[in-house]
């Protein structure tokens, strides 16, 4: 095997165009037979191998800087540079991350995981090169999905302007996760499709400038005449028109015509955009018909391509199919997603009002903009996006939701730990920084049947919503009764003498658990579901305090559960033991739920053995207090 040989990217230099060719058909298998076990990031690895190959055979990394979009297409990377014997720990708790990590490697020259960023972060560090003398080549890898950001067009429109040396790659492969939509899309189909300037080819130059005197003299026209045969066969060259010098569309995965241009990016000055056209899923039949299924899959049979383990319900299920129903109804009701019809249920919505849904790309702040106005314009929007992707928009959260009270649902899926992509994905800040926000309302629902009311509650409310909920299934089912949701009003599940939880959302089972496991011990608890997390129901935790108050919440320690119970406390005067149970105020790396969650001491076990030591803590500082009197 070629793979065998080659550990990092000096030992692809010294390969033929065939032995690479070979070598990215064991480097798709190696990615196929990890990936069936692991689960992770499969079509969009899959499309990049020979993309892979051909820069690191050109470019002299880590000194040339290659900065990846997302950084989910990294796997074929990983293996090129000393990681392939640890591809078998990908995502698992102190194996190699999912992403681009600088702390794993010297060949990762940046931490990626959110979309739209890497041209930014390029042109960065080309000027910082420039600064500092140096005259190593900085490059860009971006998806064509990832050009629907708005970061990315602001990021494309100054280095047009910049006249600076970088190279931009972007890698059109017709999809984000869904399928792409809107303008920039359409333009790049235009590029693709128009063969009477792909088939002005750069063997076709090396030819002509090989004819003796006059050769290199019709080159230098041809080139100066290129612009305009450009204007002539594509229209609205976009790219050239805003100061970049375009080339391709080329083969995505053709290795050596991918070498070719990028040994031309080479020797060329200024902003360079290479056009690489590529399959999602290239080489495995399931993920080349449903690249979308294959975005990020769980473990998979690679024979049949179906998933391992049985499917169940989840949040996102629950929600998309809530809506549907109640948008049968209500005709205000509107959908809208970045990018992510499937992943965050709206997929029957979709299909049910057509007319009623909105898919703006992997574009947040527009997506939360532009339902400000249907807001303000008497419509009832819903806009479901990952925790760790509202953050993106926070800005449309403050000024064009909040400051007018407007009626807009904001859903954040998988909040709390999502696990294994790590913590650029990990949707625990989204109750801290709206918890700052006047206005909003901010709720999460202890299962599926509360999330179902709650739902119905948020639409109704007429005011800014955060309706929070985990990635997953319920960790335990309540039943149908006490649903009755009123505004800023929490529930209490038990009574007790000795301890009060207080939880929110994924964490009311967790509390439940925790409540039968002292009981064991005879220790006696009150639980609260707290529900809404702004407005607090203060009178419900002053009504039910005990010796000790224990919080319990799938988010950050500052600024959520914890710190609104211990204001309150501060506010009435109240001196009593609080026990904030949370993740710590940093990033929690990669790993499985459960996992993590034992890792810092949030599973039902290790809460119980924290509240016995408080309580036994508690005994003896009393019984010292009594002998000193």
């Amino acid at each position: 095997m070629i793979l065998e040989k080659v550990n990092y990217p000096e030992d692809l230099k010294t390969l033929k165009i065939e032995d690479k060719e070979i070598l990215a058909g064991e480097i798709r298998e190696k990615i196929l037979n990890t990936v069936s076990e692991t689960g992770g990031h499969l079509a969009s690895n899959l499309g990049v191998v020979e993309l892979t190959i051909a820069l690191h055979s050109v470019f002299y990394s880590p000194i040339d800087k290659i900065i990846w979009d997302v950084g989910h297409q990294t796997y074929v990377h990983k293996i090129l540079t000393g990681r392939k014997d640890k591809l078998t720990s990908l995502r698992k708790m102190n194996g190699i991350a999912g992403f681009p990590k600088t702390n794993e490697s010297i060949y990762d020259n940046f931490n990626t995981g959110h979309s739209s960023t890497s041209i930014s972060v390029a042109l960065g560090m080309a000027r910082a090169r420039d600064i500092k003398g140096e005259n190593n080549k900085i490059l860009a890898i971006i998806g064509d999905g990832a050009l629907t950001g708005g970061m990315a067009l602001e990021a494309l429109n100054d280095v047009g302007s910049s006249n600076t040396n970088m190279i931009v790659i972007l890698n059109d492969n017709e999809m984000s996760i869904s399928k792409n939509v809107g303008g920039i899309s359409m333009m790049l189909s235009k590029l693709r499709t128009k063969s009477t300037y792909v088939k002005v080819n750069i063997k076709g130059k090396r030819t002509i400038a090989k004819i003796p005197f006059i050769g290199n003299k019709i080159v230098r026209l041809v080139q100066k005449g290129k612009r305009g045969i450009k204007q002539l066969v594509i229209p609205k060259m976009y790219f050239e028109d805003i100061g970049f010098r375009y080339l391709g569309p080329v083969d995505g995965h053709d290795i050596e015509a991918l070498e070719n241009i990028l040994n031309i990016c080479k020797q060329q000055e200024g902003p360079i955009l290479v056009h690489v056209v590529t399959r999602k899923g290239k080489g495995y039949k399931p993920a080349e018909e449903t690249p979308d299924k294959y975005h990020s899959t769980s473990k998979f049979n690679i024979k049949t391509g179906e998933k391992v383990g049985k499917k169940t319900k989840d949040y996102s299920k629950v929600f998309g199919d809530k809506l549907v129903k109640i948008a049968k109804d209500n005709k205000k009701i509107v959908a809208i997603t970045a990018a992510m019809a499937d992943g965050t249920g709206l997929s029957g919505f979709s299909k049910k009002y057509p007319k009623r849904f909105f898919d703006v790309g992997i574009a947040e702040q527009h997506a939360i903009g532009m339902a400000a106005g249907m807001a303000k314009a008497g419509l009832i929007p819903v806009v479901p996006l990952y925790s760790s992707f509202i953050q993106r928009a926070y800005d449309q959260l403050v000024h064009d939701v909040a400051i007018q009270n407007l009626p807009v649902v904001i859903c954040a899926d998988r909040a709390g730990i999502v696990g294994n992509d790590g913590e650029t994905h990990q949707g625990l800040l989204d109750m801290s920084f709206t918890n700052t926000i006047p206005n909003f309302t901010i709720m999460a629902p202890k299962d599926f049947n509360e999330l179902e009311e709650m739902l119905e509650f948020s639409v109704n409310l007429q005011k800014p919503v955060l309706l929070r909920y985990p990635r997953g299934t319920e960790s335990m089912n309540f039943g149908k009764s006490n649903l009755n949701i009123e505004y800023g009003k929490a529930e209490v599940l038990e009574t007790g003498r000795d301890v009060t939880i207080v939880s929110i959302g994924k964490m009311v089972s967790r509390a439940t658990e925790v409540s039968n496991i002292l009981k064991e011990s005879d220790i006696q608890t009150t639980v609260i579901n707290a529900r809404f997390l702004k407005p607090f129901d203060e009178k419900t935790l002053l009504e039910n305090i005990n010796n000790l108050i224990v919080t319990i919440e799938d988010g950050t320690i500052v600024g959520g559960l914890g710190s609104k119970v211990e204001e309150v406390l501060q506010a009435n005067k109240i001196q009593i033991d609080l026990e904030k149970i949370a993740y710590p105020d940093s990033f929690i790396k990669h790993g499985n739920v459960n996992e993590i969650e034992e890792k810092y001491g949030l599973d039902a076990k290790s809460i119980s053995e924290n509240i016995k030591d408080i309580l036994e803590l508690s005994k003896i500082k009393k019984i010292t207090n009594i002998k000193k009197r």
